[in-house]
This record gives structure tokens, sequence and C-alpha cells, in this order.
């Protein structure tokens, strides 16, 4: 088998995923643990947007690009990715929105299909902090403005012809400095 065949068989996460484990405990054990993420991931897909605490934001993240990435790559007919879908889902309407909303919007990106902002500290120190974890595409407001472009705004137009009649009185300043020394010598 190449190494073509073999990408086919693995989905490839567009996230970094950290090898150690996050610092998300739970008291009822690992399977509480699991009933959280997958509460996390049921959320994510219902809401679109979600904010959690970060630790929990960033491992939820994987779970969802993969249930995400594994159903545009094998479909609702491929017997895994129903048994992927129907665990991670609590509510079974969303194995429809999985199949025929998200699907159909990440069929053709090439980066990851979530989102994951840091949000603001509550008090100085140590403290892990809140996230929002979003899918890409929802109809909710951009949380990070878009980057315009400024560069011919009129002051911006200003400036920058004052810095290279600065730079030019400069390097004229210099080539007569250098001038007058290579005279002299």
């Amino acid at each position: 088998m190449n190494q073509a065949d073999l990408s086919k068989l693995v989905s490839a996460l567009r996230i970094a995923v950290k090898p150690k484990p996050r610092r998300f405990s739970c008291p009822e054990g690992p399977a509480g643990r699991l009933e959280k993420l997958r509460a996390t991931v049921t959320a994510l897909v219902k809401y679109e947007r979600i904010e959690l605490n970060h630790p929990r934001a960033e491992e939820a993240q994987g779970y969802a690009e993969r249930l995400i990435s594994d159903a545009i790559r094998n479909g609702d007919c491929h017997k895994h990715t129903m048994e992927m879908a129907d665990y991670w889902l609590n509510e079974k309407q969303l194995v429809h929105k999985l199949f025929k909303v998200l699907v159909p919007r990440y069929q053709n990106y090439n980066s990851s299909f979530t989102r994951l902002v840091l949000g603001p500290k509550t008090y100085p120190g140590y403290y892990v902090g809140t996230a929002i974890l979003e899918l890409k595409g929802n109809p909710f407001p951009a949380l990070q403005p878009e980057t315009h472009n400024y560069h011919y705004w009129l002051h911006n137009v200003l400036l920058e012809e004052a810095k290279k009649e600065f730079r030019s009185a400069r390097e004229d300043r210099n080539a007569g400095t250098t001038e007058s020394v290579t005279a002299e010598s």
C-alpha cells in the first residue's frame, strides 16, 4: 500500500493536538469526563458557538474536528462514522444537522472547521480562563474584527510621503559627509 492510500485511512486533523492530557478533571471519573465532553460537542454542533473553560474547549475541539472530518470523508452510509456521530451527539436530530448542514458547509474547507478564541481574564494571576469555541461559518457576528487595509487613508499616505522625504534627506546628508571625507583624504 503506498503513502497516498494510507492517508485516506485516517483523517488528518487540521488543528494541533497536544500529546499530554489537559488539566480537565471530573469528580465522576473517566466516565463523567467523557459525558462532559459529549455534552460539549453536542452543544457545539447545536449552537455553533459556546463559551466554556479553556481546557475543556481545547479538548472538545479535537473531538469535534475529528467527527466533522470523518463525516465529510465517509458520509452517512459508513457504519463507523454513524456510530461515532451517534455516540458524540446526545440529541439525535443533530446527526441530521451534521450530515445535511455541516458536511456541505465544510466540504471544500482547507483549514480547520472550528475556531478557539481565548476570553478575557477576570483577575490577575494564574487563571486558566474562559474560551469561546465556535464552528466557522456560523450565522453569528465575528468575534474578532476583520483587518482592513488602512494604507490609502489620507493621513497614512501623508505620513508615508513624509517618511520618504525624511529618508531621502538623511541619505543626501550622509552622502555629502562621505564625499567630503573621501575628498579630504
